[in-house]
């Protein structure tokens, strides 16, 4: 946008500028108090608006050293706001002033465009335009809101933002590479992908059907969302039994794409190594579950329940998975020690019974001093492992006389021997 500085004169830019976004903002404002309020209790219209940015743009322009013009423009634009809300409280028992906040920053539109870079006063632009539309939504949101929602908000902030800075980054035991910052920033990632799921799942996608609530609980936790949907498929009729495997699968697809991205925060190394067989694996669990989701029978109203799991974002989950990657780091120091990585490639087989990812995770910020091959073969083989896991729970809690059996048998027996199969690959290339 500054370039064109260099062919327009300055001032002609900026004033076009100016207009133009009061205006915008004039006729969002217009339409939304149209609906709101009524014409009887409207401030202005679109022109008032943009005369209003105009009017703010000249008396900046004429005083730019000590803005006592500007500022006594502000002051009277505010008196008359104040005696427009006066009137509708007193009137019509209109209490908002949404239209007075707007109405004061389109009056700063002009030092804001004439003093900051292109980008932030078309930011501002954007994000009045976006609130003044999405008032709504917002209250849609309020009202589908658990009670908790902002206290479990405001825990994610206390472990992100005030709990991760204070602690320190020295090492806890010698020879262990383990320090409570380390350890409280895998949680904080961890738990920041699965409060993220949640959301997705509980605010946006939450009329979606069984195989969209597969792939957005696939990034929360396979496990957790295996096992929902093979209690869930007991009430489902015998047709829709194909979809619930496809959901699962989709969600072990997902799981190979929330390791990539956690490798790819905290090791681009192990991350440069181990991308091409975890996209394989996705892109082989997403094609295996396409297969077994065309060979279901469509049920009318069968949809996912995206209430069922609760919030993943509770201090005692974080404290377990805190607890966890304290225990794992040591295991696999002393397993190295010991039992070399022999040993290590025992444990990642072993630790699929488990929640995989701090064992993962303590791989890949280093642990042990072991290279990058043996982080990205132990990673691979911990997530085939649990694959192997996911499959007997979706089994357990399928039943046994459940028509699910068969089509989780296969779909994962395929997923299984693929990922085996690449596996194997990894070690001969």
């Amino acid at each position: 946008m500054e370039r064109i500085y260099t062919y327009l004169p300055q001032e002609f830019v900026t004033f076009i500028l100016v207009t133009l976004f009061s205006l915008l903002i004039g006729l969002s404002q217009r339409r939304i108090s149209l609906k709101r309020e009524g014409e009887a209790t409207l401030f202005g219209t679109d022109r008032t608006f943009t005369f209003i940015g105009i009017l703010g743009y000249l008396l900046y322009i004429l005083d730019p050293a000590d803005y006592r013009l500007f500022l006594g423009g502000g002051a009277v634009l505010g008196l008359l706001l104040a005696l427009n809300y006066y009137v509708k409280q007193t009137r019509y028992h209109v209490f908002g002033v949404t239209t007075i906040v707007i109405a004061l920053i389109t009056y700063c539109l002009a030092p804001i465009v004439c003093t900051q870079p292109s980008w932030f006063y078309i930011l501002v632009v954007v994000v009045v335009l976006l609130l003044t539309e999405l008032k709504h939504t917002f209250t849609e949101l309020a009202q589908r809101m658990k009670n908790d929602e902002m206290i479990t908000l405001a825990k994610f902030l206390a472990i992100s933002g005030i709990i991760l800075p204070m602690l320190p980054d020295k090492t806890l035991v010698p020879g262990i590479n383990l320090t409570p910052y380390s350890v409280w920033l895998a949680t904080v990632v961890v738990s920041g992908i699965s409060y993220l799921s949640y959301l997705l799942r509980r605010y946006v996608l939450r009329e979606s059907g069984i195989l969209v609530s597969g792939i957005v609980g696939g990034l929360y936790s396979s496990t957790a969302t295996i096992s929902v949907l093979a209690r869930k498929s007991r009430e489902s009729a015998p047709g829709e039994a194909p979809e619930y495997a496809a959901a699962m699968l989709m969600a072990v697809s997902m799981m190979f794409l929330r390791f990539l991205i956690l490798i790819g925060i905290f090791s681009r190394e192990a991350l440069g190594v181990v991308y091409p067989y975890l996209l394989a694996m996705a892109a082989v669990s997403a094609a295996v579950a396409w297969w077994v989701h065309r060979r279901r029978v469509a049920v009318p109203g069968v949809q996912a329940d995206g209430d069922e799991s609760g919030n993943p974002l509770e201090f005692k989950v974080a404290l377990i998975f805190a607890l966890l990657f304290v225990v794992f780091t040591v295991v696999t120091h002393y397993t190295l020690l010991y039992a070399g990585t022999g040993g290590l490639t025992v444990l990642s087989f072993l630790s699929g019974v488990s929640d995989i990812t701090p064992f993962i995770l303590n791989l890949v910020q280093g642990t042990g001093g072991v290279s990058v091959d043996v982080v990205a073969a132990c990673s691979l083989q911990a997530i085939v492992s649990n694959i192997a896991v996911n499959l007997c729970y979706a089994l357990f809690f399928a039943g046994r006389g459940s028509t699910l059996r068969r089509w989780v048998l296969a779909g994962f027996g395929v997923v299984i021997a693929a990922n085996v199969g690449l596996l194997a690959v990894f070690y001969l290339v």
